[in-house]
Formats: structure tokens, sequence, C-alpha cells
């Protein structure tokens, strides 16, 4: 388990609550908070990979 701090994918803010992160075609991208992730989504829609359906 990687315990090293991570910082926003958008703003480089260290990441204190877990859970904002998008599967994209360069990895994973993990936010700080809810705002981030939305920013960084619309800028970067087409590099976002499509979730499959269960």
């Amino acid at each position: 388990m990687n315990t090293e701090p991570r910082n926003c994918d958008l703003c480089q803010l260290p990441i204190e609550v877990p859970g904002y992160e998008l599967k994209t075609v360069s990895g994973v991208k993990q936010f700080c908070c809810e705002g981030c992730q939305g920013i960084w989504q619309m800028l970067h829609e087409d590099e976002i990979l499509k979730e499959e359906p269960s």
C-alpha cells in the first residue's frame, strides 16, 4: 500500500479526501475535490476512459 501523499492533478494541492479520480488514457488522475475533478473533466473529456457497464 502506497502511503506517500499525493497532490491533485489539477491544482497540485495535497489530496486529503480520497475518491475523486478519473481513469484516463494516460492513467488514473486523482483530485483534491469535486470541483477540480469537474474542471479537468471538461478540459480533457476526450482523454477519459468510458466506464464499462456492470
